[in-house]
């Protein structure tokens, strides 16, 4: 009874809310000491006590409600999420990136086909409040999306080609297409100053290297690699999952694996249970990694042992965000609805 007067002090529910509690929780443990009961019973004070039969079975209800009531308490308060600021005007942004140098963000507009080689993909700078500094800042683009800095120097995928953007300039300064690219997606730039980007539909990645452009590993078990992240001598990567679908989901929901630089032996993290059609990937300063899943519209975070915890609900399309640790601020673009939002993890 300890355990319960316990429970009791810490919900601090009100009488009829200990009503309500006892009528509808789960009838869980089929045996229970009936002193206890009687005890708990009387704590709650809501019954009839002349119908004994009727006692008895709501104080077993009871008993397993706030059994069930101490496990959750166990398990921690889940972290929460809060959206800060949001900001409209964009089309179809598909990354974000913080340059602390300048203390601005980045943000790609596929603003046409995600797969058209229409000219029409631009980027646009954004204050870290959340205002719009420049809609259109740099031009010339297909449908770009992913973004990394290496310096003053800017990469951007766009389908087929890696292009290099000088950010004092705001002027494109290179370009190297990706010979059999379908989809290029995400960048990300290891210790060496190699540049690896993820192809989606192809199943490859790869790398720029001594001012060339190759495919640095094809594999199925690449997942449809989407978000990529150097850590630790690995390549991270937020897998999209296995045979994508004409609605872009996927028949298997995908997870985070790992390649070693070196060896470029894939590991799954944790056990390589399906997570959802993971884009973006960051750290979240603590050890552990937020995803989001872009068909489904969700903030995830994903521990070392490969533990997720969804952290919010999204729309449809939210897709490659940027983490400000000092901040504990995540950015997300969405993608389908036009527009950033800042989010405040706890």
């Amino acid at each position: 009874m300890l355990e319960l007067a316990f429970i009791w002090g810490i919900i601090k529910l009100t009488r009829l809310s200990r009503c309500r509690l006892a009528n509808r929780l789960v009838r869980a443990i089929e045996s229970v000491n009936r002193k206890s009961c009687k005890t708990t019973y009387a704590m709650c004070g809501c019954l009839n006590a002349s119908d004994k039969q009727h006692r008895e079975a709501m104080m077993i209800r009871l008993q397993s409600g706030l059994f069930i009531i101490l496990l959750l308490g166990l398990a921690g308060s889940p972290a929460r999420a809060e959206e800060i600021w949001s900001l409209d005007g964009f089309k179809a942004p598909e990354s974000v990136l913080f340059d602390a140098k300048r203390n601005v963000f980045y943000v790609s507009n596929i603003a046409g086909d995600p797969a058209g080689r229409d000219g029409v993909g631009y980027l646009s700078k954004v204050s870290p409040d959340g205002k719009l500094q420049a809609a259109e800042w740099v031009t010339g683009f297909n449908a770009p999306k992913g973004l990394v800095m290496q310096g003053d120097t800017l990469f951007v995928t766009d389908i087929d080609r890696l292009m290099a953007v000088d950010v004092e300039s705001g002027q494109i300064t290179g370009t190297w297409p990706a010979e059999g690219a379908q989809f290029l997606n995400d960048p990300a730039v290891d210790e060496a100053g190699r540049v690896f980007a993820s192809d989606m539909l192809a199943n490859r990645i790869y790398v720029l290297d001594n001012q060339a452009l190759s495919v640095w590993l094809e594999s199925e078990d690449l997942l449809h690699p989407n978000g990529l992240r150097v850590e630790d001598g690995r390549l991270l990567v937020a897998g999209w999952g296995r045979d994508i679908q004409p609605d872009f989901s996927s028949k298997t929901p995908g997870h985070l694996i790992a390649i070693d630089l070196n060896t470029k032996a894939i590991s799954d993290i944790g056990s390589g249970e399906p997570v959802g059609n993971l884009d973006g990937l960051e750290s979240d300063g603590a050890g552990n990694w937020l995803v989001t899943d872009w068909v489904a519209g969700a903030l995830f975070r994903i521990h070392p042992d490969g533990k997720v915890e969804q952290l919010m609900d999204l729309n449809q399309g939210s897709a490659d965000l940027e983490f400000l640790e000092d901040k504990k601020l995540a950015i997300i673009p969405m993608m389908m609805d036009g527009k950033l939002v800042a989010i405040r993890l706890d």
